[in-house]
């Protein structure tokens, strides 16, 4: 059974959860949990309480109050966007040669992105995720033709993403994400659970080969070292069985993977005629839960466009 207290502020929901169940349901939830999550981060949380309210160790009645607290949650999340006047965030322009670069190091954190980047998007999907737009502010740069006061006054290695935060800029996607997860609330994006924390790190460890693999493919005949490639990942998705996404819950792993195959995905059809979800139900059904959460969605380009620039970069 699950009691629930729910209180709220102009800019928060606190939540109370406690539910008295088997010792399996312990494995899995707390027996206690409480949070405060920002109203803007309210749809992110929303999959992870319709995922619990189905798990089998809860009573009939703990699953009918879960039920009823996503419901709130929903109106909530809707009632405060319409409030608040957010509805989506407005992205701005890309700054270029031309454009004056913004205040520095005046206290307000900052990420510079590429929105074509697809190491850039892993970061803007944390932050997004984590309900921080109106915390972390975005500034993209147009990299064809990129300002000269990027490298000289933010992040000399000149590369995107980079995160200006304590009089400080950092780098380095994977870095950037786990420093994101640290350093500034929101909804969890890692477990507390050892064993899946252990996973996260493998699997964080391999995105690289595991990107390697499937673009060396692309200039061959066939298929290549693609198909085992994206047999790991139908394995490592089968891993825990608490939900959809690497670690059962959405967490980095799957920030990590996503952008690069939301690319993958769309130009191995187009060139290869190879679909990288048949005979993997698990990566199918990750595809399709994935693009149910906003804070990714939103960060999605056009795959028409992907296609094309892929075909550019390694098919030309």
């Amino acid at each position: 059974m699950a009691a629930l207290n729910v209180s709220c502020n102009h800019s928060h929901i606190h939540i109370h959860i406690h539910i008295h169940s088997s010792s399996t349901a312990s494995s899995v939830v707390p027996p206690t949990s409480s949070a405060s999550i920002s109203r803007l981060a309210l749809s992110s949380t929303l999959p992870h309480l319709r995922s619990l309210s189905q798990q089998p160790f809860l009573s009939v009645e703990g699953k009918r109050q879960l039920r009823i607290y996503s419901r709130i949650c929903t109106s909530l999340s809707v009632s405060s966007a319409m409030a608040s006047g957010i509805v989506k965030e407005e992205l701005p322009p890309a700054l270029d040669s031309s454009s004056d670069p913004p205040a520095i190091f005046d206290g307000t954190p900052k990420l510079y992105i590429s929105y074509a980047c697809p190491y850039a998007q892993r970061v803007w999907i944390a932050r997004n995720y984590k309900g921080l737009q109106e915390k972390i502010k975005l500034v993209p740069i147009d990299l064809q033709n990129r300002p000269a006061w990027y490298k000289e006054k933010v992040y000399p290695p000149n590369k995107v993403p980079s995160l200006e935060h304590n009089n400080e800029v950092k780098g380095e996607s994977l870095d950037l994400l786990k420093y994101v997860e640290t350093n500034f609330e929101g909804p969890p994006l890692l477990p507390n659970d050892p064993a899946k924390r252990e996973f996260a790190e493998e699997l964080l460890s391999c995105v690289d080969s595991f990107c390697k693999s499937v673009v060396s493919s692309f200039k061959e005949d066939g298929i290549g070292e693609a198909g085992a490639a994206f047999d790991r990942i139908e394995n490592a998705l089968g891993k825990f069985d608490d939900g959809p996404f690497f670690l059962g819950n959405f967490s980095l792993v799957d920030i990590a993977y996503a952008p690069f195959i939301e690319r993958f995905q769309p130009f191995l059809l187009e060139v290869k005629k190879y679909d990288i979800a048949e005979g993997r139900p698990k990566l199918a059904t990750w595809i399709q839960e994935l693009n149910k959460i906003e804070a990714y969605t939103v960060t999605k380009r056009d795959p028409k466009e992907l296609v094309e620039s892929y075909k550019k970069r390694f098919l030309a």
